[in-house]
């Protein structure tokens, strides 16, 4: 079954039009990374099952998951990965459309597709599907089963495209911002970690990611993080691209909480970070979540932990009131033509991640 984008009006933007002319885009710049706003196929969540670290609040976290999945479907297509398609079936079918949903049956050690999902790199009129190593945040936790789900999606024809083995380099796809022109931003404590690609020097991880994804250019962030983060500091808790010359970016102002001075520093490596036409970007400043605290260890909530899909933007909330409207007027104005959508993810933070950590969209024609 095919998908059909309703691309949104266009009112001059430079994000609009690189939606607009998305299709257009990979004739004039092929091949190319492209960033999470180019039309959607689909999106991907592999899904929580009793053998994962979920299995104490399984019920709760299966309603967060059930609330992302009734808004991706009512736009685009969704994959869910599970080793028992029946069990979700029966749990989702009366709140999801159906009809919009594809199954991939697979053993899972987790459920954080951002980072075991394939990262599509768009080359010519097909999309090329890179399968990068995942090692469990830098050999934290087990990731055998998750590390071979692209492989498997590829073999039974859930994801649709041209495979490129690359398993002789680790990445995560929360440890990287595309903008879709050429330039890619990322953190230097994520990709530069010693359980990683530890053999490589910051030059030969530079030289491999331009080259890999035919980049312009790799900006480096060098501060911020966020406690409780088991990712070494991904890009997609601090800083995303929501068109190619705007950034947002989580922001503290208190000056007694302890993430202050580090995100304070990253505050002005941004600004001193300027667009390929030599411009400063705009910056949109998302409010700092108030503290959480489970067990004595803080969690780490972010609003930047959103996900862009066809026509709206997902993000996620906190039970935070005064945050969470915040949040939301911050990404209205950093996507004015999208519906911006609240899902609470109070649950998701209890593993350290959040939104857009459990999800992974695809450009068209890769999941059908």
């Amino acid at each position: 079954m095919g998908i059909i984008v309703g691309l949104p009006e266009t009112g001059g933007s430079k994000r609009d039009l690189q939606l607009t002319f998305g299709a257009a885009q990979i004739e004039m710049r092929s091949p190319f990374l492209p960033a999470e706003w180019y039309p959607q196929s689909g999106v991907q969540l592999t899904w929580p099952h009793a053998c994962t670290d979920w299995a104490y609040i399984l019920p709760e976290v299966e309603e967060c998951f059930i609330q992302i999945a009734h808004e991706i479907v009512q736009r685009e297509l969704l994959l869910i990965v599970t080793p028992d398609p029946q069990a979700v079936k029966a749990a989702i079918g009366l709140r999801v459309n159906m009809e919009n949903v594809r199954f991939l049956k697979c053993e899972t050690n987790d459920t954080w597709a951002r980072d075991h999902g394939a990262i599509t790199r768009i080359d010519g009129s097909s999309p090329t599907l890179l399968d990068f190593a995942f090692n469990g945040w830098g050999l934290k936790f087990a990731s055998g089963k998750d590390n071979l789900v692209t492989r498997q999606a590829v073999e039974a024809r859930a994801l649709n495209g041209r495979y490129e083995n690359r398993l002789n380099f680790v990445l995560e796809g929360g440890s990287i911002e595309s903008d879709g022109m050429g330039t890619l931003l990322t953190t230097s404590a994520c990709m530069l970690s010693p359980n990683r690609n530890g053999a490589m020097n910051k030059v030969e991880i530079e030289e491999y990611l331009r080259s890999t994804f035919h980049l312009q250019r790799v900006l480096w962030l060098d501060h911020g993080y966020l406690a409780g983060d088991d990712t070494d500091s991904h890009i997609d808790t601090l800083a995303r691209f929501c068109s190619p010359d705007a950034i947002a970016y989580v922001k503290c102002t208190d000056v007694n909480d302890e993430h202050y001075e580090a995100l304070r520093k990253m505050e002005e490596q941004l600004r001193s970070f300027r667009t390929l036409s030599g411009e400063p970007y705009r910056l949109l400043a998302l409010p700092m979540a108030g503290e959480i605290v489970e067990a004595g260890e803080r969690l780490p909530a972010t609003y930047a932990n959103f996900l862009i899909i066809n026509g709206a933007v997902l993000y996620p909330t906190y039970h935070q009131p005064a945050n969470d409207r915040k949040a939301k007027e911050v990404l209205r104005e950093a996507f004015p033509n999208d519906e911006i959508i609240g899902i609470d993810c109070r649950s998701l933070i209890r593993q350290h991640g959040s939104l857009h950590c459990v999800t992974m969209q695809y450009p068209l024609n890769v999941i059908r």
